[in-house]
């Protein structure tokens, strides 16, 4: 089922986005003149949990949707970076929390239909605030400590945006509820 790429140019390259043209050919024998592909980097995200049971969530502003909403912690996996790493490093760095005991989540595709990249998600429980946040300039972030109940509440009103966020923390709730629900 894979396609035939007949010709491919980038149209623009940029450190967090590139953008590519194809003329492909599928096995049915059609031709897609302006297939557009996007190449981002993978993303890394975690669900941080503190020793108390706290939800650590991010208030931030979303330029492009114009939105302000709470988002868990994340941020892109550097060039050469695991994406583990990548996710400690992104949570120190936004949020001043680190430790805990961490495992590996989940991964998703945000868009394979148009999207090179992936967003791993990482379990951190026991975090402890170790530092003040150390922000990028282009970052305006507040952190704020939510219940498991107000997370999962937050999650029902849908309060959060960002897709690659909410599949996890579903997820989460999910393995939560299937552990002490009656088999």
């Amino acid at each position: 089922m894979q396609w035939e790429v007949l010709e491919s140019e980038y149209l623009f390259k940029r450190p967090w986005l590139t953008a590519r043209r194809e003329h492909v050919k599928l096995p049915t024998g059609a031709e897609i003149q302006d297939f557009y592909i996007l190449e981002y980097p993978d993303f890394c995200n975690v669900i941080a949990i503190t020793k108390e049971g706290q939800f650590v969530l991010e208030r931030q502003y979303r330029h492009a949707q114009q939105i302000t909403g709470y988002e868990i912690p994340a941020g892109c996996v550097e060039p050469g970076e695991d994406a583990m790493e990548g996710a400690k490093r992104e949570l120190y760095e936004e949020t001043g929390y680190a430790g805990g005991e961490w495992r590996h989540f989940m991964t998703v595709s945000p868009n394979p239909g148009a999207c090179t990249n992936y967003s791993h998600t990482f379990l951190a429980i026991g975090v402890e605030k170790v530092s003040a946040q150390h922000l990028e300039e282009s970052e305006d972030i507040r952190i704020e400590l939510f219940s498991e109940e107000e997370v999962l509440d937050m999650l029902q009103r849908g309060e959060f945006h960002q897709a690659m966020m909410v599949a996890p923390l579903w997820k989460y709730f999910a393995e939560k509820f299937s552990r002490i629900s009656p088999s």
